[in-house]
């Protein structure tokens, strides 16, 4: 026996050293990255030599998206770098080494899986991937042994079941408790069922009577503890190394600071508790130029450009989207709570960003035909989630729609903007930002609130149509309440209105079919508390008390602040085995930054009321009945402990009135505050709070409140017409007759149940049509129509089609005679048939397009043929954003402005060419116009992107492309 092992282990040794001798065939590490460990390098494929790399993951349930890359993304490989694979266990998948979809693996249990990448040919890598034995977990021990308390929160379940979550504490006395928490639920990821967290002594924490309650503030700031970091990273940046920043971290899987997290997160809760990290944050996500960059004279702003920042995204970022302006929302809230003297500095700064920000997207991003910013709608900006299907095809469409969060977000930086100016002495800029902030709420009412929906509409269709969809999400809604945009009648209506299921409310509203769980059919806690926080400024209880349910039960259940949850179950992962493609949230961390933001505010801001202004500190808290009868039944008052501001530590108490009768509605009224013995108002002055505070209020009559709300339930594993859109139609032919036009609709799929409208130039002209053609008998010889579905039975609409435009249109191609340019013309081949200018677009590059006549007089829409090939359509910072001029024979400018030039899908063979947003200029027939592009700036152009993996990044900025042509399309004005 001893020489079997004496062998053994001589044998193993032998076989380390033959692999340690033989050098690995890459230079970098590989690793598998996916949707299951949050797209990072947790993964690593580790050298087994023989050509062999290989790593054993645990993998929970789903259909996870992922990929094999390198930790700067520089190498990325995947089965078809044109379509998405599923892959099958035991197959071999020769794989791409360039970038394309993500592929799939599905697995209905958790299962450790063996990803083995043959890389004996490095330049035709092959993977195999296996199921291999998980080893048995060790037995379980009862977390809760020993408890001094123990407290139980018991849900219903979807389908007629229970779950429930299990508190303890072993010393329910102590002034800082440690609490085990336990969960039914099956979570997201593979883990234990129970965990354990404490109070810190930096933070507040939370005296209820209800030790479950307390326990979940306590998560809540524990998790906000785990987020907060003294480094980040992210693959793309840095070359995946980590970059010292004392910041918040996004969530358990995203390691680094987006723009848009970090602001919701700090507004809903984070800013009051941490102003100075959020404050460091903040001042990450500004840059100003990268060394050598030449400002385009168009360009707006501060010399060093000092701006903030859009992330990675749709089309190359900016101005597809436009929502970077959200970090106003954190920037306002951090300068009520950092002490003076670090306020000034941080207010200078905030300022100079907002402005060079606001100027510049005024420039780029601002229709002044609407008087709305184009872009995409905030946050939810995944394509093919919440937009039309056919966008993905063409994202200068999504780059020309406006979204009602991405506007009520400039609004937000306007009103900022101006309120700052005019602390800082700066009269005419206040004066300014005030101005275009008023006109900005006007237009969002005016073009789209849906008097019909009782809601705005989420969204504008696309250029050519630019009619506001029947198409609604709950983060606008709620941010058009709390800003004030909405009035208070539009606000009531909108509470009301909006739908929420069983388990709470949706981020979108209809559900999309053919999509898996993320924005679509889900519910994100950050924007319930939105709600929440939009249901107490129009006093509806209704809606209240749903988000109270909702974010309790999401935290209790889950053991964390989820990223997010289907919605009609309320399941971290809904495990749909007839259609794995379906299956999600196809990613969900823990601890996400903005759920986290957003419990913290749920507790501090809306049950106790306090939030802090410049001037001091307001306190008006919002219990409802339900909660006094429910959550707080045990005892006659709740308590905040040690809430510090500004160097301040204040208790609130809130003294409640008798539990009432079951079935109570209501909210109660404040009847009094005390500060430190003392009467007070609701707004309390600085002054008036000592370095320890006891503030206490007593709670009075109960006001009734608004109680309506919509609700919705359906059967989460089937595509009804109760909670889905249909999918939209589209046009297959405008045809002319004479003064009439016929056009023809041709329905998406058989479903049965569904009428059609016309529009017209963004006008609805015609309704419950049934497929098949339609003649316009208006004489439109330059209109432009779009197609939309409805359910008969729920009124749910579509997105609408891709427009069809009757009017003429002159193309020139980029061979013509008449087209001068600074690079020369590519021959075609396999993938880019046509001849083109190709990589057009360096800073100095110029294009002109002379002796440009139209047949007829009237408005045109000028568009550059093109393929922008730069990165994926979902990522990077190279979309192309150009300036346009057209200019009369005496040079004259006719028309002028920024055109984009997103990014756009590639094929192995016969790439399509795509058409850049639209410039809008009224010509005279069989004259002479002039074409000129020349440079504008994207987002490469900043510092921040110098060690960005991909294009745009290390290797300098990208805003090129290939030009094909221009087109000249007569129109009745773009919308």
């Amino acid at each position: 026996m001893i020489k079997h092992t004496v062998l053994a282990a001589v044998l193993f040794a032998q076989s380390v050293a033959a692999i340690a001798a033989e050098a690995p065939p890459l230079r970098y590490d590989i690793y598998v990255r996916g949707a299951f460990n949050g797209w990072g390098t947790d993964n690593v494929l580790a050298w087994q030599g023989k050509g062999i790399y290989q790593a054993d993951i645990l993998v929970s349930p789903g259909n996870h998206a992922f990929k094999i890359g390198s930790k700067d993304w520089a190498a990325e490989w995947v089965a078809n770098p044109a379509a998405s694979v599923g892959i099958k266990l035991g197959d071999a998948y020769a794989l791409a080494t360039e970038a394309g979809p993500e592929d799939y693996l599905f697995t209905k249990k958790t299962t450790t899986f063996r990803f083995r990448v043959d890389v004996s040919d490095p330049k035709r890598p092959v993977l195999t991937v296996t199921q291999v034995e998980t080893p048995a977990p060790a037995a379980a021990t009862d977390p809760h042994v020993g408890a001094g308390a123990t407290a139980t929160l018991t849900f219903p379940t979807w389908d007629g079941k229970e779950e429930s979550a299990r508190f303890s504490v072993r010393d329910p006395q102590a002034p800082l408790r440690s609490y085990a928490h336990s969960t039914t639920m099956q979570l997201r990821d593979p883990g234990p069922q129970a965990t354990t967290y404490e109070e810190d002594a930096a933070l507040p924490v939370v005296r209820s009577g209800n030790l479950a309650f307390d326990a979940l503030f306590a998560l809540a700031g524990h998790e906000m503890k785990l987020d907060s970091v003294k480094e980040i990273r992210d693959g793309n940046y840095n070359g995946g190394a980590a970059i010292p920043c004392d910041c918040f971290e996004t969530g358990e899987k995203w390691h680094y600071v987006w723009t848009r997290d970090l602001s919701y997160a700090a507004d809903l809760g984070l800013a009051m508790l941490d102003p100075q990290r959020v404050r460091n944050s903040l001042l990450f996500k500004l840059s100003g130029w990268r060394a050598g960059v030449t400002k385009a004279p168009q360009v707006a702003g501060s010399p060093d450009g000092l701006q903030i920042v859009q992330d990675t995204g749709s089309g190359g970022s900016w101005p597809v989207s436009t929502d970077r302006i959200t970090w106003a929302f954190a920037a306002e809230e951090v300068l009520k709570t950092l002490p003076a003297g670090e306020r000034a500095a941080f207010a200078t700064t905030a300022l100079q960003a907002l402005a060079n920000t606001i100027e510049n997207d005024r420039i780029a991003a601002f229709d002044k035909t609407t008087g709305l910013y184009t872009g995409e709608e905030s946050f939810l900006d995944w394509r093919d989630q919440t937009y039309a299907k056919w966008i993905t095809d063409d994202l200068a469409s999504m780059a020309s729609s406006k979204a009602l969060s991405t506007n009520v977000g400039h609004y937000k930086a306007l009103t900022l903007a101006a309120q700052l100016a005019r602390e800082q002495g700066d009269k005419t800029r206040a004066t300014r930002y005030e101005g275009w902030a008023r006109d900005l709420k006007r237009a969002i009412n005016t073009h789209l609130w849906l008097d019909d929906a009782g809601m705005y509409s989420s969204l504008t269709a696309a250029h050519f149509d630019g009619a506001p969809l029947h198409k609604f999400d709950w983060l606008g809604q709620s941010l058009a309440i709390v800003t004030g945009v909405a009035d208070g009648a539009r606000a009531q209506k909108i509470l009301a209105s909006y739908p929420h299921g069983p388990m709470g409310a949706p981020v979108i509203w209809p559900q999309q079919q053919d999509l898996p769980v993320y924005h679509n059919r889900a519910m994100w806690p950050f924007v319930t508390a939105y709600g929440l926080r939009a249901a107490i400024a129009g006093g509806n209880v209704a809606v209240a008390d749903a988000a109270y349910d909702t974010l309790m039960r999401g935290a209790a259940l889950n053991m964390s602040n989820m990223e997010n949850l289907e919605w009609l179950s309320g399941q971290p992962l809904l495990l749909d085995e007839a259609h794995p493609n379906l299956i999600g949230p196809v990613i969900n961390s823990k601890r996400q930054l903005w759920s986290v933001g957003a419990y913290l505010g749920m507790v501090i801001r809306d049950v106790f009321g306090v939030s802090t202004t410049r001037e001091g500190v307001e306190v008006k808290p919002f219990v409802t009945a339900k909660l006094r009868g429910g959550v707080f039944a045990a005892g006659d008052s709740i308590a905040l402990y040690n809430l510090r501001l500004q160097g301040r530590a204040v208790n609130v108490k809130l003294r409640l009135p008798p539990v009432p009768a079951a079935g109570t509605s209501g909210y109660y009224a404040v009847e009094r505050i005390l500060v430190d013995g003392k009467p007070a108002g609701s707004s309390i002055p600085w002054s008036a709070l000592d370095a320890h505070s006891d503030i206490e209020v007593q709670l009075g009559k109960l006001v009734d409140g608004a109680t309506a709300i919509r609700r919705v339930s359906a059967d989460p594993y089937a595509e009804t017409p109760t909670v889905f859109g249909p999918r939209e139609p589209r046009i297959d032919g405008v045809a002319r007759a004479g003064a009439a036009t016929t056009v023809t609709i041709v329905p998406a799929d058989r479903q049965t149940g569904i009428t059609y409208n016309v529009y017209r130039d963004g006008k609805l002209v015609a309704s419950n049509l049934n497929a098949g053609t339609w003649t316009d008998r208006e004489n439109s010889a330059a209109a432009c129509y779009a197609a939309e579905a409805q359910y008969t039975s729920s009124g749910n609409r579509s997105h609408h089609s891709v427009p069809r435009c009757a009017g003429a249109s002159v193309a020139i191609a980029a061979t013509d005679p008449r087209v001068q340019a600074s690079v020369a013309i590519a021959p075609g081949n396999a993938r880019f048939a046509e001849a083109h200018l190709a990589n057009w677009g360096r800073p100095a590059d110029r294009l002109d397009v002379r002796a440009v006549r139209v047949p007829q007089a009237g408005d045109y829409a000028v568009q550059v043929r093109y393929h922008n090939g730069a990165n994926q359509i979902n990522l990077g910072i190279s979309g192309g954003v150009k300036w346009l001029a057209l200019k009369d024979e005496s040079g004259r400018i006719v028309a002028q402005g920024v055109v984009q030039l997103p990014h756009a899908r590639i094929e192995k063979a016969n790439t399509p060419t795509v058409y850049s947003t639209p410039l809008a200029a009224r010509l005279k027939a069989n004259v002479a116009y002039r074409i000129e592009m020349s440079d504008f700036y994207n987002m490469s152009y900043l510092d921040s992107n110098r060690s960005f993996s991909a294009a745009g990044g290390v290797d300098g900025p990208s805003n090129r492309f290939d030009v094909y042509g221009v087109r000249l399309l007569r129109t009745n004005g773009t919308k």
